[in-house]
């Protein structure tokens, strides 16, 4: 692939909160060529997978263009009470507070080799979540990708013992 998608990731400061500088990949997502790059070059990170397991919400649109390349299942992670029927969930530490996320119950089989996306890896936190959540269910975690990691803040460290992919690192 010939496209450098580093210049398709925009920075806004002091979003959302002051001090942050948000890492955007709405320009990314304007650029036909940049996504299908993304999606090619993260798929060709891995071996296939049984599933893809991605994270609400950005997360989504890698994870359905990387299951589609690999004619596997998709299964959303989502934020507490998003999906109907029985569900498993995982309550997560977040830098003030905690939040959730959920998978249907019957989303993958035991054995099931999986691969987690999301579009950013930071702390690490909402990627773990969704490793345990995976393993609730008796699926095995292959790997992670990521389309950026944010480096300095820990998140490749709380994945410890994963194979962790990122297709670029930006400092946080």
């Amino acid at each position: 692939m010939s496209v450098e998608l580093r210049r398709y990731i925009g920075e806004v400061p002091d979003f959302p909160k002051q001090g942050v500088r948000f890492r955007d990949i709405t320009p990314l997502l304007r650029h036909p060529e940049a996504l299908a790059a993304s999606i090619e070059l993260l798929a060709g990170l891995v071996e296939r997978p049984s599933a893809v397991v991605a994270i609400e919400s950005r997360g989504f649109i890698f994870g359905a263009g990387l299951a589609l390349h690999w004619n596997v299942p998709f299964v959303p992670a989502r934020k507490f009470g998003k999906l109907p029927g029985k569900t498993v969930r995982e309550v997560y530490s977040l830098e003030y507070g905690e939040d959730s996320l959920e998978i249907h119950a019957d989303a993958l089989a035991p054995g099931d080799d999986v691969v987690i996306v999301d579009d950013l890896l930071a702390t690490g936190g909402t990627a773990r979540a969704t490793v345990r959540l995976v393993e609730r269910l008796g699926a095995r975690v292959a790997s992670l990708l990521f389309v950026i990691e944010l480096t300095g803040l820990g998140g490749r460290e709380r994945l410890a013992g994963r194979e962790v992919h990122a297709l670029m690192e930006l400092p946080a």
